[in-house]
């Protein structure tokens, strides 16, 4: 390796390598992520690399580069077009098999180091990758990329672990996930951190509840092979929303780097687990037929490739704790579904009512709730005010604003971070492990039917016994609105 590459790239990595180069993921997010990317002239002199199995040809990967670098081109800025050119001109495709030992590291060896090993690939494939390797096989400079689920429960994601750290050193082990692009992660360490309005309410002393929702409007388009092997609690909540809660409920880091930002997001999540028993703080169901965005939809059950004695749930709801002196008592209530009639992405803040409303305002009095929007990026601020006409009634105001919106892909931002070899924005192995020991519990509930597996109509808001405002505190006393007389 040139000692001078890194400089010369504006990258720490010189080659990345797609592993699942035919894949869903490499051609719906992963390259279009990388073109916009280099488009925008931050990964200057990389190098681009594909592998898969039989079948796939370099003529075929070829063109899937060329399509998405010439739509690239159209946004790029500066030296962006000529960098898409290069990416294009000099990519390579290699008929690989990586559960065969010897292969894989003789492909690295022959690529233009450091290269990065992006695993686009099924779990059980990239753990099976992993382990038929050696130590010392790869090179020193090399980073592995690993998408999520990152194992399937706590010994697993701990056996995983062992098996990578065995290979490359735990800062060149990339776990990645695309909601912690640097734009979701920084809107909300600046929104915490940054307002002496704002930072001193987020204890249990100000915050009655705190929902994150992830409602898709989406059904499970194609991806039974996926999908109907995790579920939403696996798919959504055990990565996503567990690292947004996180971010959410840390305490302030004393810098942004990595090393300051993963210890505070590790040592609130340590503090995390289920709010008692899954049989009263879990809920799960599926979607039968109906309509979604004007569409229809089988029911799930019957989708090519579900298998329906899995009982994959397609929606799911938990209520946590974090068992620490700032957020003792306080619920956490995240919930994750598909086929839902409205998509609703954000994290709702509901602070606790004031101790004393004098006699004489009328009208409904509603908590004051922060709103927090995710794709796009938003924020907005519910309040009870006096407005016109009658000046004892208050009436309710929202103040709302933009936050940052980057100008890459969520899969841009997360190859950036690889790509410059700053893992602030992966996940941490003792993380990923701990974000699987506060969901094992639910999945050996569930496993077990302790939980029944409820049902909703696509294009419906779940089932209909559910309370879809998840306004059920830890102890199961309804928090309803106070009338004003």
């Amino acid at each position: 390796m040139n000692p001078d590459s890194s400089s010369q790239t504006g990258t720490h990595v010189t080659t990345l390598l797609i592993l699942g180069a035919s894949g869903d993921l490499t051609g719906r997010l992963l390259l279009p992520g990388l073109a916009r990317l280099v488009g925008s002239g931050r990964a200057r002199g990389l190098k681009l690399a594909g592998a898969g199995g039989p079948g796939y040809s370099q003529e075929k990967w070829q063109q899937r580069v060329n399509e998405v670098c010439a739509a690239a081109k159209k946004q790029a800025t500066g030296q962006g077009g000529t960098e898409l050119d290069k990416i294009a001109a000099d990519t390579r495709f290699a008929e690989l098999d990586v559960t065969k030992p010897g292969e894989l590291a003789a492909l690295v060896h022959s690529l233009e180091g450091p290269v990065a090993l992006y695993f686009a690939l099924p779990p059980a494939v990239s753990q099976k990758a992993c382990e038929v390797l050696e130590p010392g096989e790869l090179p020193e400079s090399t980073l592995l990329v690993m998408e999520k689920p990152f194992g399937s429960n706590q010994q697993s994601a701990q056996e995983l672990n062992r098996t990578l750290i065995r290979l490359v050193p735990e800062e060149n082990i990339h776990r990645v996930d695309h909601f912690l692009g640097k734009g979701t992660v920084f809107n909300i360490l600046g929104l915490r951190f940054a307002n002496h309005l704002l930072e001193p309410l987020f204890t249990s002393e100000h915050v009655e509840k705190m929902e994150i929702f992830y409602d898709e409007e989406l059904a499970l388009e194609g991806r039974a092979g996926y999908y109907d092997g995790a579920g939403a609690l696996r798919d959504m909540i055990q990565s996503h929303l567990l690292q947004i809660l996180g971010l959410l409920t840390m305490n302030a880091p004393a810098t942004l780097k990595e090393r300051d930002v993963r210890d505070h997001l590790g040592s609130v999540l340590r503090a995390t687990a289920l709010a008692g028993n899954p049989a009263q703080n879990t809920r799960r169901a599926r979607y039968t037929a109906g309509t979604s965005k004007g569409r229809p939809v089988p029911d799930y059950a019957s989708e090519e490739g579900v298998e329906p004695a899995l009982k994959t749930e397609t929606l799911a709801e938990v209520t946590l704790n974090i068992n620490n002196s700032r957020w003792a008592g306080v619920p956490f209530i995240l919930r994750a579904g598909k086929a839902l009639g409205t998509a609703r992405k954000e994290a709702i803040i509901t602070f606790r009512p004031v101790s004393h409303l004098p006699t004489g305002f009328k009208g409904t009095d509603e908590p004051t709730k922060l709103r927090i929007g995710f794709g796009p990026d938003t924020l907005s601020l519910d309040l009870d005010v006096n407005g016109p006409g009658d000046l004892y009634t208050l009436d309710r105001v929202t103040l709302a604003a933009e936050l940052n919106s980057p100008d890459l892909l969520p899969y841009g931002e997360v190859l950036l971070g690889v790509l410059s070899g700053d893992p602030t924005l992966s996940v941490r192995g003792d993380t990923a492990e701990e974000c699987w020991r506060i969901v094992d519990p639910i999945l050996t509930a569930w496993a077990d039917d302790a939980v029944p597996l409820a049902e909703y109509a696509a294009g419906g808001n779940g089932p209909a016994d559910w309370d879809t405002n998840c306004t059920k505190p830890v102890n199961g006393t309804p928090a309803k609105a106070k009338a004003r007389h």
